[in-house]
């Protein structure tokens, strides 16, 4: 690494607390702004379920003094930033005295398996695909049938999952439509269990796949066709050197630094979920964790997905920032001599 300075590490070190601040601030500011408060709304729930709940004004005002929701709001913001700093996430505003983190903890793994493993595949494939439609060599019966892999781009992706619902799941029966994994396995590091979670996981996988795939291979596409004209470019063609390697070394590593950026960018999705795709096929990530949370205006289950999001997304881009000259050798933040 040696084209970085300590100057520029230190600088995007900065930038990286800074990011972080901002984000932390929003997240805390956002749901504060919707009118309600989370205590009214689980006694409203309470009183539509019930029919009647006694002393509610009572049991109102003393949950929004237990909570802190009577506090001036800056006193509400730096103890949220002190909590925050400490990862104390509080307690979950909707589910007491369950703590946000015991939410949302449980639902992590499985979100975080279904979004790597599609952002991988959604990555691979996509820029794959758009390099191959962007290479001047490429065979043209190929070319012709590239472009039908991005037919599923302009369908949103929730839409495609319900149609993948209907027709796989309730005409067909080849899938399960709903849930992580079947009641009748143990769970565990057993192979019933296991072959269970792929099971289950296939629909909403593919569902995101197909459906943003195409954003990855129009990128490249784009990116590979000012590629075929760079005169590095020509010349390993001039070479002789094989095609797969004139694809690979020098055409796809030096066009893929922009998407490189945007998979940094979409890695807090990992912590967040697809939270329509989650909501659809009843899947127990953080998506659909975040989506009840929003309903139940529960702020801490809420800022913990958020605040997890930004942590994540701010530590991919600093750190693909700082491996920059290791991809591209002609990337160097040393300052120039004259």
């Amino acid at each position: 690494m040696g084209g970085l300075t300590k100057q520029y590490v230190l600088t995007r070190f900065f930038m990286f607390v800074l990011t972080i601040w901002i984000g932390a601030t929003a997240v805390f500011l956002i749901p504060r702004l919707a009118p309600g408060d989370p205590v009214t709304s689980m006694v409203m729930r309470m009183t539509e379920r019930e029919g009647r709940v006694e002393n509610a004004q009572e049991l109102i005002a003393a949950w929004k003094e237990r909570f802190g929701l009577n506090d001036p709001l800056y006193i509400q913001y730096f103890r949220y930033l002190g909590n925050l700093v400490r990862f104390d996430f509080g307690y979950s505003l909707a589910n007491f005295p369950t703590t946000a983190w015991e939410m949302v903890r449980p639902a992590l793994p499985w979100s975080v398996r279904l979004l790597a493993v599609a952002l991988i595949f959604s990555f691979a494939i996509g820029n794959t695909v758009g390099a191959l439609m962007g290479w001047r060599k490429t065979p043209s019966w190929l070319q012709n049938i590239l472009p039908l892999s991005l037919t599923f781009t302009s369908i949103p992706y929730f839409m495609f999952g319900i149609l993948l619902l209907y027709f796989i799941a309730f005409q067909l029966h080849l899938l399960p439509a709903s849930g992580g994994y079947s009641r009748d396995v143990t769970p565990g590091w057993n192979l019933p269990y296991i072959r269970s979670v792929i099971t289950y996981s296939i629909l909403p996988l593919v569902s995101i796949v197909l459906t943003s795939m195409g954003g990855w291979a129009l990128g490249m596409r784009g990116l590979m066709v000012g590629v075929n004209n760079e005169d590095y470019f020509l010349l390993a063609q001039a070479k002789g050197l094989s095609p797969a390697r004139v694809f690979f070394r020098y055409g796809v590593r030096n066009a893929i630094l922009p998407s490189l950026t945007a998979l940094a960018l979409g890695m807090g999705g990992l912590i967040s979920g697809s939270m329509l795709v989650e909501y659809i096929f009843a899947y127990p990530g953080t998506g659909y964790t975040l989506y009840r949370a929003i309903i139940t205006q529960d702020y801490t289950v809420m800022q913990t997905i958020c605040n997890l999001m930004i942590l994540i997304t701010a530590t991919s881009v600093f750190l693909l920032d700082l491996l920059y000259p290791l991809i591209d050798p002609r990337i160097t933040f040393r300052r120039s001599q004259m």
